[in-house]
């Protein structure tokens, strides 16, 4: 599935990848493939990122957006 994290300032990741958790307002959640469109808010913490090859990469964040549909995350980022 494909992943891109952009803040106001500029894009901060895209890629492949396999697995993705995110600190969600109502808590830490996970997105695998073929996961059901969803939105959701995000609050300060860290985003992990598992991409195609197994390497973790890890984004700190003070909130924002992600939204999931067809395989494709997209998260605008403060």
């Amino acid at each position: 599935m494909q992943i891109e994290i952009v803040t106001p300032d500029k894009n901060i990741y895209s890629g492949e990848i396999s697995l993705a958790t995110f600190p969600g307002s109502d808590g830490k959640f996970g997105i695998m493939n073929n996961h059901a469109p969803m939105v959701a808010t995000l609050k300060e913490g860290s985003i992990k990122v598992v991409d195609a090859n197994d390497k973790e990469h890890l984004f700190e964040v003070n909130g924002g957006v992600v939204e999931v549909n067809h395989n494709k995350i997209i998260v605008l980022a403060e």
